[in-house]
C-alpha cells in the first residue's frame, strides 16, 4: 500500500513572472499581459509537478501575491501599518490593518483552482489561509461601529466560503495554512493567543460535516521565507497538544528541519487524535542542498516507528516560496526536492512491506 504524499503549496515563481509583478504594480504591464505571464507560469509549474510523478499537486501559488494575503489583495479598507512579523535573519513581513467593516474577501482560492484544473491531469490540492491569520488584521484599539465580534463573524463566514468553494470545485484536499501557530506562542507564552486561534479556526471547521472534513487539513511550520523562519525557537511541545484540537483530518507538520526529529515524532504520537492523519515533513525547503531519496526513505522509516502506517503521510516542511517575491530558492531545486520526496516515500513503502 503506498504512503500518501502531498506538497504544501508554493513553488518559486519564474524570474519573468517576478519581474512582471513589479512591472504590473508600477503600471508598465497591462492586466492582460500580466495574466498571460501568470498562466504560462501555472502551466509550466503543473507540467514540472507532473513530471516528478507526484500523485497530488498544486498550481505552485503562481498567481497568489502571498499565501496569507491573497483574499484581501486589492481591498480598499486596509492600511499598510499592521502587525510586523520578524524573522530570524532580521528581515520582516508586515500585515495590513483593517480600517473599516464589513470584512469581505476580494478573492477566493477557488479562482486559482479553476485556472489550474484546465491544465492538470492529476488531483489538485488547494491551500487557503486560516481564519486565525486574518484575525490579526483587526486593530487592537478596535474600529468604530464595527466591533471585534462582528468582524470575527464576518471572517468565519468568509473563511468557510473559501473552503467550500474549493471543495465544490473538486479540490482533492483543502489545506488551511496555520503557520502562525508557533508564532502565537512566541507572541504570547501563556498560550492564550494560541488557544484563541485554535478556537477561531474550529468555529470555521465545525461548519463542515465529518465527511467533508476528511478533505480538509492544516499545515503548521515556523515560517519559511527567504531561507529564514519566524518561530523555529518555539518548542513543539508548546504547540502540538493544542494543534491536534483542530477539527481537521489531515495535519501537515514540519519535521525534517527539526534538530530532534525523534522527540517531535514522539510528541505527534502522544497527541494525535483518532481519525487524524499526520503528513510528516521529510524535505527542508530552506536548505539549498537537495535531499537524496535514501535520506527521505530513512526519515519516513523513522516516522513509521511512531505513527501507524495507515495514518502516516509525507510532505515538505513548508512551501518553497510562500511570498511571491521570495527568490531564495530556484524552481529547479524545488522540483528536485519534490522528486526526492516522491521517490524516497516509495522506497520507504517498499521497505515497510518487505
Amino acid at each position: 500500500m503506498p504512503i500518501p504524499t502531498e506538497p504544501i503549496g508554493s513553488i518559486p515563481r519564474p524570474p519573468e513572472l517576478v519581474a512582471g509583478m513589479q512591472q504590473f504594480a508600477t503600471g508598465r504591464l497591462s492586466r492582460d499581459q500580466f495574466a498571460r505571464l501568470q498562466d504560462a507560469a501555472i502551466q509550466d509549474t503543473i507540467r514540472r509537478f507532473e513530471a516528478t510523478e507526484s500523485p497530488v499537486i498544486t498550481d505552485g501559488e503562481q498567481a497568489k501575491p502571498s499565501f496569507a494575503t491573497y483574499p484581501i489583495h486589492g481591498l480598499t479598507n486596509l492600511a499598510p501599518d499592521g502587525i510586523t512579523i520578524p524573522f530570524a535573519d532580521g528581515h520582516t513581513r508586515q500585515l495590513p490593518r483593517l480600517t473599516a467593516g464589513p470584512f469581505r474577501y476580494q478573492t477566493y482560492a477557488d479562482a486559482y483552482l479553476g485556472s489550474a484544473r484546465a491544465h492538470a491531469h492529476v488531483p489538485l490540492k488547494q491551500a487557503v489561509i486560516a481564519a486565525s491569520a486574518l484575525s490579526l488584521l483587526y486593530p487592537e484599539d478596535g474600529i468604530a461601529g464595527y466591533p471585534r465580534e462582528a468582524f470575527l463573524q464576518d471572517l468565519v463566514r468568509e473563511a468557510e466560503t473559501d473552503i467550500r468553494r474549493c471543495l465544490a470545485k473538486g479540490a482533492h484536499v483543502v489545506q488551511l495554512d496555520f503557520t502562525e501557530g508557533r508564532l502565537a506562542v512566541k507572541f504570547d507564552p501563556t498560550k492564550v493567543l494560541l488557544q484563541m486561534f485554535v478556537d477561531l479556526n474550529n468555529r470555521v471547521l465545525e461548519r463542515f460535516t465529518t465527511e467533508e472534513r476528511r478533505r480538509i487539513g492544516v499545515h503548521t511550520c515556523p515560517g519559511g521565507d527567504r531561507d529564514s523562519t519566524h518561530s523555529a525557537d518555539v518548542d513543539y511541545a508548546e504547540l502540538l497538544p493544542t494543534l491536534f484540537e483542530l477539527k481537521a483530518t489531515n495535519f501537515y507538520i514540519q519535521c525534517a528541519s527539526e534538530p530532534d526529529r525523534a522527540r517531535t515524532l514522539r510528541l505527534m504520537k502522544e497527541h494525535v487524535k483518532p481519525g487524524q492523519r499526520v503528513f510528516v515533513g521529510v524535505i527542508d525547503p530552506i536548505d539549498p542542498r537537495v535531499e537524496t531519496p535514501e535520506e527521505v526513505r530513512d526519515r519516513v522509516l523513522e516516522a513509521a516507528q511512531y505513527i501507524p502506517l495507515d495514518r502516516l503521510g509525507t510532505t515538505d516542511d513548508c512551501g518553497f516560496a510562500p511570498f511571491s517575491d521570495d527568490t531564495s530558492t530556484d524552481r529547479e531545486t524545488a522540483f528536485a526536492k519534490i522528486r526526492a520526496r516522491i521517490v524516497g516515500t516509495a522506497l520507504a513503502a517498499r521497505a515497510l512491506r518487505a
